[in-house]
């Protein structure tokens, strides 16, 4: 199985993260922010390369969609999926169909309201 370009991308960044994470640590308490800001960084790089990795266009299109209008809705279904990546549960990637039915599994329940007037 041949390694994809984004993977060879990201090992990059992690090896020059690290090395710069090694420089700071002589730095103090600065150097740890900053080493804290780079690990959340490289968080999500890795989390943004796992997406694509497993999301075809159309699905990671409507994943936007609804970041845009429900970002934290959105950003529990991205960490599911990246949840399900990571534990080797998914065989292929979600197109928009699968985002869908993922979409509907996930959304909270609704409250509906009756108002009855007398």
């Amino acid at each position: 199985m041949s390694q994809d370009p984004d993977d060879d991308r990201l090992e990059e960044l992690r090896e020059q993260k690290l090395q710069e994470l090694q420089e700071q640590q002589g730095g103090g308490d600065g150097g740890r922010e900053e080493a804290m800001e780079a690990q959340r960084e490289q968080a999500e790089a890795q989390r943004k390369a796992v997406l694509r990795q497993h999301l075809t266009d159309g699905a990671r299109k409507r994943l936007n969609t609804v970041k845009m209008s429900r970002e934290s809705f959105g950003e529990q279904v991205e960490q599911q999926i990246v949840a399900l990546a990571q534990s080797g549960r998914l065989r292929e990637k979600i197109d928009e169909e699968k985002m869908k039915e993922l979409l509907r599994e996930m959304k909270p329940d609704s409250k509906s309201f009756n108002i009855s007037r007398r």
